[in-house]
């Protein structure tokens, strides 16, 4: 099941008020992608009460297999792990689920089908950023681990919707893109910014008119309050499948955006 309908979200008659879905996030790949990603999604809810937001079963289980060691060199596959994972969401009442992991959507199609909920696409979510952004077309940039690139995880899906996928005539591009990673995975995002700013300069030079962030470590190294050092669209993989989720769950009818009482404000 890949897109929201309208039974998946229906709430019980006696329910008062109607209250969002639960979401569930399949993390830990990485833990700090993971956590980021929930952080963002509240912080990107617009809302003025705890009450309004959506209810979030986050399980950030960083013991997954590496997803570009099992396509590119042979390592253990992280599709069990991944699938015990989306099933354990599920189980606990998760009726949609993201995974804000990009490597990860290679599997996707498994992941799925693998729960009876649906279940979203952060490459169809960074295509709809790209188009919130008004890029419907041309020369776009993207930068994300070598598995994700080698196998044409982004470049396919953006031809396939009208752009020029943009990676490099060399190595730099991939070089940049997994120093600023391993950065990011080592707790040391400052050491993350140079290589990840190389990267996104040298596309942004070849004619890029977006650069996508290929990579939800990638957010991290080049976090929104730097994003206007560059001349270019830059669409961030993290909050744009947290925007997906929004738009998702908005479609239902469920957003609260100013909610009666908030028994969590202070008094005056």
């Amino acid at each position: 099941m890949s897109s929201l309908d309208s039974t998946t979200f229906s709430t019980s008659p006696a329910a008062a008020p109607a209250a969002w879905p639960v979401l569930g996030v399949l993390g830990g790949m990485g833990p700090l992608a993971g956590a980021t990603f929930a952080a963002r999604l509240v912080q990107l809810t617009p809302v003025t009460a705890d009450q309004a937001h959506i209810p979030v079963l986050l399980r950030n289980d960083p013991r997954i297999p590496d997803r570009s060691s099992a396509q590119l060199a042979g390592g253990p596959s992280p599709l069990p792990a991944m699938r015990e994972g989306m099933q354990d969401l599920q189980r606990w009442g998760a009726q949609c689920i993201a995974i804000p992991c990009n490597t990860a959507h290679l599997w996707f199609e498994q992941l799925r089908d693998s729960v009876q909920v649906p279940v979203l696409h952060i490459v169809e979510s960074v295509i709809q950023d790209l188009r919130r952004n008004g890029i419907f077309d041309g020369p776009v940039g993207v930068m994300g681990t070598p598995a994700t690139m080698q196998l044409g995880l982004y470049q396919d899906a953006l031809r396939a919707a009208g752009y020029e996928p943009f990676t490099g005539n060399d190595n730099r591009i991939r070089d940049w893109s997994v120093q600023a990673i391993a950065a990011v995975k080592a707790n040391q995002n400052e050491l993350a910014f140079a290589p990840a700013a190389s990267a996104v300069n040298q596309l942004t030079q070849m004619g890029a008119r977006a650069v996508i962030l290929g990579c939800t470590e990638l957010p991290l190294a080049i976090p929104p309050s730097r994003r206007g050092e560059f001349d270019v669209v830059i669409s961030d993989s993290i909050d744009a499948l947290a925007l997906a989720v929004l738009d998702a769950f908005s479609q239902q009818g469920q957003l609260q955006a100013n909610p009666d009482t908030n028994t969590d404000q202070p008094a005056a």
